[in-house]
Order: C-alpha cells, then sequence, then structure tokens
C-alpha cells in the first residue's frame, strides 16, 4: 500500500512543479526532494522560490531543487518556459499545481483573460501544449490540481466566457476546466498510444492555519487554538494537502484518467485514494469544446 508517510526512493526522477514557492506545491516540492528526485521549481517570484528552496535544504541539505521562471498569467512567459523546461532533459512528472484565487473585482491576465481562468486553466493548458511532443516522448505522468468546487460548476460558453463578474463562481469554473481538460487529455493521450499518462489530483480541505511553518515560505497561517481545533476536524494542512498530488506524480499503479483525493469524510482530508468524480467533469462533448477554445485563445494546439 501507498504510504504518504515512506515515499519510495526517487532518485533519478525529475519532476516539474509549478508554483512550487508556496502552500501545497511548496510542501509537494519538499516531499518530493525528501525521496530523491529531482525538482524543478517553477514560479512567477525567483526570489520567493529561491526562499522557497533554502528551507527545502534546511530539511534536506542534499535535495536537488532548480528554480525555473514562469508566469502562466502570461502566456510569452509559458512559452519561454517551455522552451527552457524542454531543454533541461526529460521529464518523469509534470505536476501542474499553480494557482489563483481572484478578488471581488474582475482582474485579467496578461493576455486579457479573467485571472482565474487564464492562470489555472489556460496557462497549464499552453504550458502542457508546448512540450507535449516531449512529454510523449519520456512517458512523463501529467497531473493537474483538482478541487472539490468542481462539482458547483459547468462547463458552457456562458460560463468560460460570462458577461458578469462573480469570483466563486469563477474559480469553480477554472478548477472544473482544469480537471475536465485532465480527463479529456487522458482519453486522448490513451487513444494516440501515447507514453505519457493524465491524471487529476485534489488536496480536499487544506488551510494554513493548519499547516506547519516554513522559514521564508507564504505557507503558514496564525489562527487562534480554538479554531484550528474546530477546523482539524473537517480540514487538513497543506502539508498533507499535498499527499494527493505527489502521489498522483509518482505512484503508477495509479491508472491514466485517474482522480486521486483524500480518502476521508466528502474527500475533505485524509490520505490519498482514488476517489470518484461528479460526471459532468468527464462529459466528452464538453471537454472537447474546451480544448478547443482553449487553443483558440492561446494559439497552441495540442498535438499528438
Amino acid at each position: 500500500m501507498w504510504n504518504p508517510r515512506v515515499l519510495p526512493d526517487l532518485t533519478g526522477r525529475r519532476i516539474l512543479v509549478t508554483g512550487g514557492n508556496a502552500g501545497l506545491g511548496y510542501f509537494a516540492c519538499e516531499q518530493l526532494a525528501a525521496a530523491g528526485a529531482g525538482v524543478v521549481m517553477a514560479s512567477r517570484n525567483s526570489q520567493k522560490a529561491l526562499r522557497a528552496v533554502s528551507a527545502i535544504r534546511a530539511r534536506h541539505p542534499d535535495a536537488d531543487v532548480t528554480v525555473q521562471a514562469l508566469d502562466l498569467a502570461d502566456l510569452s512567459s509559458v512559452r519561454a518556459a517551455a522552451d527552457a523546461i524542454a531543454a533541461g532533459g526529460p521529464l518523469t512528472g509534470l505536476l501542474a499545481n499553480a494557482g489563483v484565487v481572484g478578488s471581488a473585482e474582475r482582474q485579467t491576465t496578461a493576455d486579457g483573460f479573467e485571472l482565474q481562468f487564464g492562470t489555472n486553466h489556460l496557462g497549464h493548458y499552453a504550458l502542457i501544449a508546448h512540450l507535449l511532443p516531449t512529454l510523449t516522448a519520456a512517458g512523463t505522468r501529467i497531473v493537474h490540481l483538482g478541487s472539490i468546487s468542481h462539482r458547483w460548476a459547468r462547463l458552457t460558453p456562458n460560463s468560460l466566457q460570462p458577461s458578469s463578474y462573480n469570483n466563486a463562481r469563477a474559480y469553480a469554473t477554472s478548477k472544473l476546466a482544469v480537471t475536465s481538460f485532465g480527463f479529456e487529455l487522458a482519453r486522448r493521450l490513451e487513444l494516440t498510444d501515447s507514453r505519457a499518462t493524465s491524471v487529476v489530483a485534489h488536496p480536499g480541505f487544506s488551510l494554513g492555519m493548519l499547516t506547519p511553518e516554513r522559514p521564508g515560505v507564504a505557507a503558514h497561517e496564525e489562527a487562534p487554538r480554538w479554531r484550528q481545533r474546530v477546523m482539524a476536524r473537517v480540514a487538513q494542512g497543506k502539508d498533507h494537502g499535498a499527499w494527493p498530488l505527489v502521489r498522483a506524480v509518482t505512484d503508477r499503479s495509479l491508472p491514466n484518467g485517474a482522480y486521486c483525493g483524500p480518502d476521508g469524510w466528502f474527500q475533505l482530508k485524509g490520505d490519498p485514494t482514488l476517489v470518484p468524480v461528479k460526471a459532468h467533469a468527464r462529459e466528452r462533448n464538453a471537454a472537447s469544446r474546451l480544448i478547443d477554445l482553449s487553443a483558440a485563445l492561446t494559439g497552441v494546439e495540442l498535438r499528438f
């Protein structure tokens, strides 16, 4: 049985983690590096990334962690990063972790897309599309960061390009887009006999107040002890929230197209396992329309 507390030896594996300098991404990098993987920490902020690398090496002095500049909210940065990543050698895993939660007011990416959809989905779509020939050649495991919020969204022309903005709705839609893309990518990889595989993982309900501190890293958030005790009944720290992501990117016993999340009540907390996903997240027509829209908006097609 896969044990999140005792990872197998990952020496020789090269794994890219987007948004690896904070939160879930940081703990995924820490856990992977501790097990011997060569971690490429992709981040839009080099100073924050270097502090995160220092935090990992403070705990694991021999950790193999390098930094790659990547701003998923800027397609020119995505293109440049993809070129650099491809030139760095084959990837065993690509953990598409980075994401943003918007604000009360609508914000946009450098290319004019709504920030959450543009960063969480379109930026990762473009990165994977640019890298797909390399990922196929290497047999890379591609992992997409889903969310339980996908349950409350639907992929429709109006939800993907709405006439009005609602922060919670935009976030849920962006996460459903990530999830649907991950499953449809898995189907297309299988149909084309690609060596690469695609899996979706989600962290459950992961809170900063339940997360251990790491010097210089945005992970832990202060909260009264009574509140921590209350929330610990239904939530977990981001260190534990990273477990499904790490399992998905390293455990090849999980099949192509799998969905990995916590095994507890409502998938809010617990050890990582295969979990059910809402049927609309696997709806192929909606996913195909999403990919067509993504290709049109980013100017990058998926070429198998």
